[in-house]
């Protein structure tokens, strides 16, 4: 009878378990389908004539649902995949060689640290990350049809994990191939990759951004350029309102909830990486104390936090799982070994202030107020180049900057046992590298030393630490300083004129030094010697017809592939611009001529003639809404004039090769670009590559392909009159279109 009443008490309890959890569902799905409904009725959608997406939300969480809502509508495989990548499952997905980048992500946060740090945030943030959640779990609910390759729900936590919008964030530098030495199985190698990545076109990944003060403006407003380099259809553009005073325009990293990008009506921001020295290895002396790791520090023996992670990967015969003890110190996660010592890898990471930058950002209606939300200091991998209605332009060189003991040298691991090393805080925003109101009347930044900003009003060397700056002089930047210092009385369309300006500088200097090396050698082949004849007549400026552009292309691959540059043979790091000058000025002129010569046999052998126009070669394809496209000769595409930025291109248009293609096509650089100018009211043209939708069946996939190939940009709708006008689609979340 005992054993009985027993029994029966554990079925009870079970039941009532059972039943508890089911209520609680049942009330938390009826939570949410409340929360929808809400949403569903405050926001309405306009799609204008290119797709372009106009939010506008009651509040700012209905605008935030609006905005997730309409970009799952665009491409919901992009914004899946952003989320997938950044909470650390893609193994899930794409199998055991994306184990240690799921590892890494979760190296720097537990999802139930996402969850604290989600319920730990201000109520106005945790009400933006619910309604991001709410956004695309709404959009599943509404369309069945959609097949999640792994999320089915998306959690307000999420956005924890992918706080800001820059491409190649600070976490993708940290290497999983040294992640997985240390806490893999040495005995099978996966395919990971060594930190941060040089990807397959070679083109670097970065941006333009001029701030362009009245002086040098027709209507004595100011101006900026957002020209962002990025993998092709890595944003979208959007428009995002709201009654609590949002009123945002630009472009927006798939999955996020802010502008990236953009300008409102008082405010302008334009992002480019940094060369701000913002991550530091620490090598940390292990001594073990029976079962326990402890790290010396000092004079002290501090033990080393384990967290264990469970880890499931796709396998040929379903999934599978791993779980890793993973190790911290107060420096940072352990990333990887140098020989006995654990080494430790500090970078930015605080989620909460991150998204209150980021979101708080597009808010701002003058610079003291930017300058304000600037001191949060969790900008880590980008500086800013801004400009605003009252006439203000401003440049800040990074914002997350570690104070460090400058007797250390921070580009090498430092010794964590020794407290000097330890970062001492962050650096105050004043003393960071800032340029305000230059008397020169232009600001640039492409990715370049902070130190030709401003001309002759640029920040000074001598003035900051080293750490503070790393990034040389690039093509980019030398062109932009040459075409500013002339530029006057400057309009949109001027300006975008001068941001596609068709000069190469770096073929200036590399096919100078090729013309040189024929002045002094027999050549005798009559090709070579007519491909010679034809540069020296070059203006070095590119367009579609352009053979000179085909042949200075030929040449540089035949140059790097060839084995001479010493970067290549020596593994001797070296920048683009002195890569340029071995070849133009360093190389016997015979190299240059043989290597030459390579390049005209090869443009022959694959179009038959070295007379190949430049858009013969460069193309755009885009065959579907697949994030990573296969190119075919064969299939329809069109012809580019733009070339790589790397030759100072600033309209710049990195390419890579299909598996068995001849022609090279466009997969980064110019995506989404803007131009604006303040007033009483901000005017505003804009361009993005290939169109605003992923589905080939939309009329918004290509729509503006050919636009893009062209240079002309789209008037910006951005006030609400103009939006109506050219409405083409306008409804709630969930609703049939009204038109």
């Amino acid at each position: 009878m005992e054993i009985l009443n027993i029994m029966q008490s554990r079925l009870l309890l079970v039941m009532l378990i059972i039943s508890f959890t089911s209520c609680k569902n049942e009330v938390e799905s009826s939570d949410e389908d409340q929360r929808w409904q809400n949403h569903v009725q405050n926001t309405e959608i306009i799609r204008d004539n290119f797709g372009v997406p106009h939010i506008y939300g009651k509040t700012d969480a209905d605008a935030v649902f609006g905005l997730l809502y309409a970009q799952c509508e665009d491409d919901f495989n992009r914004v899946e995949r952003n989320y997938i990548w950044a909470i650390g499952r893609l193994a899930e997905i794409e199998g055991e060689s994306l184990l240690y980048s799921d590892l890494r992500a979760r190296l720097y946060m537990t999802k139930d640290e996402a969850i604290e740090n989600f319920n730990t945030s201000p109520k106005w943030l945790q009400d933006l990350c619910v309604a991001f959640a709410d956004g695309i779990n709404y959009y599943l609910e509404t369309h069945p049809k959609v097949q999640p390759k792994l999320l089915t729900h998306f959690e307000p936590w999420m956005p924890m994990y992918f706080s800001e919008g820059s491409i190649g964030g600070d976490i993708e530098r940290v290497s999983t191939k040294k992640i997985k030495a240390f806490y893999g199985d040495p005995e099978h190698v996966l395919a990971v990759n060594d930190g941060f990545i040089t990807p397959k076109d070679n083109e670097p990944r970065g941006s333009n951004g001029f701030a362009i003060s009245g002086d040098k403006t027709k209507s004595g407003n100011a101006m900026l350029l957002i020209n962002p380099h990025t993998s092709f259809f890595f944003r979208g553009e959007v428009h995002v309102v709201s009654e609590e005073g949002l009123n945002a325009y630009g472009a927006v990293t798939w999955g996020q909830f802010f502008v990236y990008q953009g300008f409102n009506e008082k405010t302008g921001w334009m992002h480019t990486s940094t060369g701000t020295d913002i991550i530091d290895e620490f090598e940390e002396t292990i001594v073990k104390d029976g079962t326990k790791s402890l790290y010396k520090y000092g004079d002290q023996l501090k033990p080393v936090d384990s967290i264990a992670v469970t880890l499931n990967y796709k396998t040929a015969n379903g999934i599978m799982d791993k779980t890793f003890m993973t190790y911290r110190t107060h420096h940072g996660p352990i990333t990887h070994a140098n020989e006995d010592k654990w080494v430790s890898t500090a970078l930015m990471w605080s989620p909460i202030k991150a998204l209150e930058q980021s979101y708080t950002r597009t808010k701002k209606s003058n610079h003291n107020e930017f300058r304000e939300m600037m001191n949060i200091r969790t900008n880590s991998s980008n500086n800013t180049v801004y400009a605003d209605a009252d006439g203000t332009i401003a440049y800040y060189h990074g914002n997350f900057i570690p104070k460090r003991n400058e007797k250390f040298d921070y580009t090498k691991p430092v010794d964590g046992s020794n407290p000097e090393t330890d970062w001492n805080g962050l650096h105050a925003l004043e003393d960071n590298i800032t340029v305000i109101n230059p008397p020169n009347g232009w600001i640039q930044n492409c990715n370049s030393t902070p130190f030709t900003s401003a001309a002759s009003y640029s920040p000074k060397k001598e003035d900051y630490p080293k750490y503070m700056h790393s990034f040389p002089e690039n093509f980019r930047g030398i062109h932009a300083v040459q075409l500013l210092q002339k530029a006057d009385s400057l309009t949109l369309d001027s300006l975008i004129d001068l941001a596609y300006d068709s000069y190469l500088p770096g073929a200036d200097v590399i096919i100078s030094g090729l013309l040189d090396a024929s002045n002094s050698s027999e050549i005798k082949s009559q090709d070579v010697k007519d491909a010679l004849n034809l540069l020296s007549k070059w203006d070095f400026r590119v367009n579609v017809n352009s053979v000179e552009m085909t042949l200075a292309s030929f040449y540089l691959k035949a140059y790097l592939e060839s084995n001479k540059i010493p970067s290549m043979r020596d593994n001797k790091k070296m920048s683009r611009l002195e890569i340029f000058d071995y070849a133009s000025k360093m190389s016997s002129p015979s190299e240059r001529l043989d290597i030459f010569e390579t390049a005209v046999n090869n443009l022959k052998n694959d179009f038959g003639s070295w007379q190949t126009p430049w858009g013969t070669f460069n193309r755009y394809q885009r065959n579907n809404g697949d994030i990573f496209q296969e190119f075919n000769d064969n299939e329809p595409s069109l012809a580019v004039g733009m070339a790589s930025g790397n030759w100072g291109a600033l309209a710049s248009y990195g390419t890579r090769f299909g598996k068995d293609t001849k022609r090279q096509y466009g997969v980064a650089g110019n995506s989404f670009v803007a131009v604006l100018e303040f007033g009483d009211k901000v005017k505003a043209k804009s361009m993005l590559a290939g169109g605003q939708s992923s589905d080939p069946n939309s009329p918004h996939f290509s729509d503006q392909a050919q636009r893009y190939v062209d240079g002309l940009f789209k008037d910006v709708a951005y006030y609400r009159e103009d939006v109506e006008k050219r409405a083409s689609s306008r409804y709630h979340p969930g609703k049939i279109n009204t038109f």
